[in-house]
């Protein structure tokens, strides 16, 4: 059998967009990186120079994209498993006016929002990120290679790390992750584990 054990799978949110400065949640609107995201991007990259990665996906959502390229991957594979968490009608929203329509809403306990609005289509419940989510561990862990390497978004990223750890998705509160930053998954002796979280480049 295969020892699994030695992955580990390193995580990149991408660079600031311009709604990721303001809390507005962004899943499908396809927004460019800012030149502060741009940085984060290359500053990704000098942490990650030398550092050999078996496997490196990314969301295609052009900020996870343009984040794998300014960092110095330019053969990366696209995986829509990794796409940001879809909001539906909660898409280009603050949490605070969400919780106008929704009062008590979150995220991590009840999955996209639900409320009528014309211009959007549904969003994803909880057991369907966690489903899609599973996926990448299991073909990260599957691949055998020594590191695995992720491009992607901050929700997703932390439903993804909930996956590997075997946690209940609402975990993912308790887990912040800012723009531009690097996170290892992998183990403690046998138990999967945290190796580090939301690090600065």
């Amino acid at each position: 059998m295969k020892d699994t054990t030695a992955t580990q799978l390193w995580l990149v949110r991408h660079g600031a967009t311009k709604w990721s400065r303001s809390g507005q949640h962004t899943s499908v609107t396809d927004l460019p990186l800012l030149p502060d995201g741009e940085q984060d991007a290359r500053k990704v990259g000098e942490r990650l120079k030398g550092t050999d990665f078996g496997l490196v996906l990314t969301s295609p959502h052009r900020r996870a994209r343009d984040t794998a390229v300014g960092a110095g991957f330019t053969d990366v594979e696209e995986d829509a498993d990794l796409v940001e968490w879809a909001y539906g009608p909660g898409e280009g929203l603050t949490s605070d006016e969400i919780r106008e329509e929704v009062p008590g809403w979150r995220i991590w306990t009840h999955g996209a929002p639900q409320f009528e609005r014309d211009d959007c289509a549904p969003g994803e419940t909880i057991e369907e990120v966690s489903a899609r989510l599973r996926r990448v561990v299991e073909r990260v862990r599957a691949s055998g290679v020594e590191r695995a390497l992720v491009f992607a978004h901050g929700h997703s990223l932390r439903a993804l790390a909930m996956e590997w750890l075997s946690f209940e998705i609402a975990m993912g509160k308790h887990f912040p992750l800012q723009t531009g930053t690097l996170s290892v998954l992998g183990y403690e002796k046998d138990n999967p584990a945290i190796v580090r979280w939301n690090a600065e480049t």
